[in-house]
């Protein structure tokens, strides 16, 4: 994994490259810390490009075989209905990443997969068997648009699954009520302009929720004002017969009020309660049954089996932020920021290692604009380069595409999904912070998964003549940044990429503090005894330090005796 910039005081997380590879590289460091896995795979529909992860091949009997790989070498190819193969090698490309996946997920954790009926039932068996079908949580249908293509049946919908790590660890999921609270706006809005007048203020609001009834569909029945504050009448009446039944009496008339005749669903003390608290609604007189007043704040929302969004609505959404017609089938932030309201919370990791546009990221960013989390993503994306994806796709895919390519150019960036992705979510940044003014994290720290930092070596000790010793002066391949042994020694220690990392200057040297000085490491060259010991007496956990980076004999020599001195626990390697 290497570096490649981004905003080092951002705790969100962007990788460029195979996700498999990906996943395997993050999945010590993030065993067990990620709360919600949202992933939109290819279809398999006959015209998506899938990984193909026969690891046994070359790389030059790949290419004769398939003609096509990304720049980095990842296998990436067509997977036409014609192939006798046809659902096997996509199962072959997902099962691998799931079971991987799994591991990522707290033991309260959620993973949602967008499909489509050519591989639904596919994979909820292997979904079945990973997870384990006790711990299905159910299937979403995502309506989106009218399909007007004539057929037998016209396909308006695809699903969402959804699967838990352990089941035993959910307790029902419900989310505030963001209908409810535009209500709750309007209300002090009202409150504010007359008052303690609340027969106007019910007034006015029950017109201004007529005319909003489309936006509030769901929440409209919240239209009653007290001093209290903004209430729906419910049912006093047990559900079924032998409820409770006793006088209540009518607060003007002094008479019994009217029992309902299956009795009333609350006992005594707690009806006493709720009449003292203001929480029932009389009527008129006694003969009108009275009403358990259902306060707006605790209106709730629950996850329900069949959504409707507007396919074209995300589109138009994502053309406005980006360009048109440069991206097919983006999916809705709005609903996958829907799904996030219900399973994260504060400090909650969302993770996407099929990000494609970058959906799944400007959702965290709207949902943390609300002021309800701060909620961190990674997202996962294939260096997919365009130049070569359109040589073999379809003719309406060819369009889109070139409109992409087009695009990138005009911004002068490279040609690839990555960087309409990346800047999908500088640009939604942007946007959002314009709109709400929310002090957010807005960036991301960008990775690209590389081959290791050191070098190989096939020297046999037999063959090794003395000048030739100096070869393991620096073992560290010389393109290599500093910043790119910093990653690869969190990896490897276990420290999150979204850690807070700040770099010092020592005696001329750059050092990276991780953490308040957890890690502390420096790459540089000929690091002196004042080097060593100011970074011994900040106490670190963990010392990092190169190879070759002493300035001589004598630092080598004092470098244990330093940190005993200074800090006798902490961890020190050299790379």
């Amino acid at each position: 994994m290497v570096h490649r910039g981004g905003d080092i005081d951002s705790e969100n997380i962007y990788i460029e490259g195979d996700n498999l590879d990906a996943l395997k590289i993050l999945r010590e460091t993030y065993l067990g810390k990620v709360k919600m896995i949202y992933i939109d795979p290819p279809y398999n529909t006959g015209n998506d490009f899938i990984y193909e992860d026969d690891f046994s091949k070359k790389t030059d009997d790949y290419v004769e075989n398939s003609g096509q790989t990304d720049e980095e070498g990842n296998r990436l190819v067509q997977n036409p209905e014609s192939n006798g193969r046809f659902h096997t090698d996509w199962l072959n490309m997902i099962y691998p990443r799931l079971r991987i996946a799994k591991d990522f997920l707290t033991d309260d954790g959620v993973i949602f997969i967008s499909i489509d009926d050519n591989e639904q039932e596919n994979l909820k068996k292997i979904c079945n068997e990973i997870f384990g079908f006790k711990n299905f949580v159910g299937c979403i249908i995502l309506q989106t648009a009218t399909d007007n293509n004539p057929r037998q049946i016209n396909t308006e919908h695809e699903y969402i699954l959804c699967y838990t790590k352990d089941i035993k660890m959910q307790s029902p999921w419900c989310a505030i009520n963001e209908k409810a609270q535009l209500i709750q706006e309007k209300y002090l809005e009202l409150k504010k302009k007359y008052g303690t007048d609340i027969n106007t203020i019910q007034v006015k609001l029950r017109a201004w929720i007529k005319k909003s009834r489309d936006a509030l569909k769901g929440v409209t029945h919240y239209d009653n004002v007290d001093e209290k504050g903004i209430f729906h009448d419910g049912d006093i009446a047990n559900t079924t017969f032998g409820g409770y039944k006793y006088e209540v009496i009518h607060p003007v008339t002094h008479r019994p009020c009217k029992i309902p005749e299956k009795g009333f669903r609350f006992p005594k003390e707690t009806m006493r309660k709720m009449i003292a608290d203001g929480d029932i609604m009389f009527g008129t007189d006694e003969t009108t049954l009275i009403k358990p007043k259902k306060r707006l704040e605790n209106a709730k929302d629950v996850l329900r089996s069949v959504i409707y969004e507007d396919g074209r609505a995300s589109t138009k959404q994502f053309e406005n932020i980006m360009a048109r017609d440069i991206f097919q089938n983006t999916k809705s932030p709005m609903v996958l920021g829907r799904l996030m309201n219900f399973v994260v919370n504060e400090r909650d990791i969302v993770l996407d290692f099929f990000s494609g546009s970058g959906t799944t990221a400007e959702a965290v960013l709207r949902n943390n604009s609300k002021g309800t989390n701060n909620v961190r993503f990674i997202m996962v994306q294939l260096l997919e380069d365009l130049d070569e994806s359109i040589k073999k796709a379809d003719s309406r895919a060819k369009k889109t595409i070139n409109n992409a390519i087009n695009f990138l150019d005009s911004i002068g960036l490279k040609h690839t999904i990555c960087d309409i992705g990346e800047e999908r979510i500088r640009r939604a940044g942007k946007k959002i912070k314009e709109e709400t003014g929310a002090d957010i994290d807005y960036g991301f720290r960008c990775f690209k998964v590389d081959s290791s930092n050191m070098k190989d070596v096939y020297y046999k000790p037999a063959d090794m003549k003395q000048n030739q010793m100096d070869l393991f002066a620096d073992n560290i391949k010389e393109d290599r940044t500093p910043e790119d042994l910093l990653i690869q020694v969190m990896l490897d220690l276990g420290v999150l990429l979204s850690s807070k990392i700040e770099e010092k200057e020592i005696a001329g040297k750059k050092v990276f503090s991780v953490e308040n000085g957890y890690l502390i490491a420096c790459f540089d060259e000929k690091v002196t005894e004042e080097v060593v010991t100011a970074i011994a007496k900040q106490h670190p956990y963990y010392a990092v330090f190169r190879d070759s980076s002493m300035a001589d004999d004598s630092v080598a020599a004092n470098f244990e005796q330093i940190f005993m001195t200074y800090s006798s626990q902490t961890v020190r390697k050299v790379l």
